[in-house]
């Protein structure tokens, strides 16, 4: 499958603003009001009767789940969704009720590109801000970001909605919407380039941040790389921020890879939490491999999910560095070195989620515990396909009964671009790449997947 990773690598985004956030059913799933995680782990049996994506000869994803209040706002690269027997038409933007019987709701909003990014400011449900890459929204004219009505899908045109390049990432905190893309001008300010700070009333410029974000990865035969932002995760007691991209300097700090904003009560600025890790390369096809990260539900600790296939020129085994990894690091303030890593033998991971008994990932593995394959399983390979979860202290990955395979499985696909916790359980957003539609072992799962606590 590295073929496929490859070839699908510029689709697979995964934007998860609030990655392990659990709040309770009634609340927007925002990190800032994060309740207690539940104990778990989530089954491993889906529940029956979510919606997916439609039967259809072209690959379609879903990019992020979201949770605001009842609702279940789902956003990505698709054009009709079903549940059952019934189909929708639905142009990469739609909703369905987080409870049985899951029932998909008449919201069309008909964005007429990709989306990226959906975020709601606290508990206000009845609007939401959206990121991509479009130029419409219900009709309205609207470049890459817009802020819309979640009961008409209309454009508010009084919040600017005008960004020149991709937003792949909106999280609201602190009453600030932190925007992270491709954009160098965004809603009429070009002075904070790939990452802003947005009034949520208008849209324009608050001055929050100023990180002067520039640089990326240069290293013998590296493919095409640019300055971006890509994925954010707001901690959940919102005093943090974890933000991936493609970056050698921000705030003035070297970072690559991956950075730790702290989000104080007047401006944002770069934490003194780094690892010499991430300065590390890894395979030149994958010169941008830190896609997501999670927090641990005290925030004490920091798990990312990686890309990669093996450290640039090497190529001995075991296999080191972070590629192909889940990781754990202390979330503290300084220069820090992994806790563990779990290799899946070069297989990527695309998303994560962590509650108090396992950090769950998920991608287009095959393997976990498999630090003496590459593109095969070898001494002590454990199969995991499509997502696993692994003990938050040791990074032991959970099998069966009988331990030989993880406990989680899904059909690989693409590879999970985002997960979602909430107090219920785990919400699994995927794809439908070669009809991919399995998920714990069951059909009727592609694009979206739901594991119960």
């Amino acid at each position: 499958m590295r073929s496929l990773d490859q070839r699908w690598l510029p689709a697979l985004r995964r934007r998860l603003v609030t990655a392990g956030a659990v709040v309770g059913a009634g609340a927007c799933l925002l990190a800032s009001t994060a309740a207690a995680s539940p104990a778990g782990p989530v089954s491993s049996t889906p529940a029956e009767g979510t919606p997916q994506l439609a039967p259809t000869s072209a690959t379609e994803q879903v990019r992020q789940l979201v949770q605001c209040g009842g609702t279940m706002y789902a956003v990505g690269t698709f054009t009709q969704v079903k549940r059952f027997t019934t189909v929708y038409q639905r142009n990469n933007i739609f909703s369905f009720s987080a409870t049985r019987p899951y029932n998909v709701t008449s919201w069309n909003p008909n964005v007429n590109g990709e989306v990226n990014s959906i975020a709601f400011n606290g508990s206000n449900c009845s609007r939401a801000y959206i990121g991509g890459s479009f130029t419409s929204v219900h009709g309205t004219p609207a470049k890459n970001i817009a802020e819309i009505s979640t009961s008409t899908g209309a454009v508010f045109t009084g919040f600017r909605h005008n960004a020149n390049g991709a937003v792949e990432t909106l999280a609201v905190s602190g009453g600030h919407l932190l925007a992270g893309g491709h954009f160098t001008t965004i809603n009429g300010s070009s002075s904070d380039q790939y990452m802003a700070s947005l009034n949520p009333g208008g849209g324009q410029n608050d001055g929050y941040l100023h990180l002067s974000i520039s640089g990326n990865y240069q290293y013998p035969g590296v493919g095409f790389n640019h300055t971006m932002i890509f994925n954010q995760q707001v901690s959940h007691d919102g005093t943090r921020d974890l933000v991936e991209g493609v970056f050698t300097s921000v705030g003035g700090s070297p970072r690559q890879q991956i950075f730790m904003l702290n989000l104080g009560s007047g401006s944002g600025t770069v934490s003194g939490w780094t690892s010499s890790e991430f300065s590390q390369h890894c395979s030149t096809g994958h010169p941008f491999y830190i896609k997501t990260a999670t927090w641990s539900p005290d925030d004490s600790t920091v798990y990312v999910a990686t890309t990669g296939k093996r450290l640039f020129g090497s190529t001995s085994f075991p296999l080191t560095g972070l590629c192909d990894v889940v990781a754990a690091f202390p979330a503290t303030a300084q220069a820090v070195s992994h806790n563990w890593i779990n290799y899946t033998g070069c297989d990527s991971l695309y998303s994560a989620a962590a509650d108090n008994s396992a950090v769950y990932v998920g991608g287009h593995e095959r393997w976990a515990h498999n630090p003496n394959g590459c593109d095969k399983a070898g001494p002590g390979a454990v199969t995991a396909p499509g997502m696993g979860g692994f003990t938050p202290a040791s990074g032991s990955l959970l099998t069966n009964s009988a331990g030989t395979a993880g406990l989680y499985s899904r059909g690989r696909g693409l590879g999970a671009d985002d997960m979602l916790l909430t107090s219920a359980g785990l919400w699994i957003a995927s794809d439908n790449l070669q009809d991919t539609a399995m998920c714990g072992g069951a059909g009727g799962h592609a694009g979206i997947c739901f594991l119960p606590y």
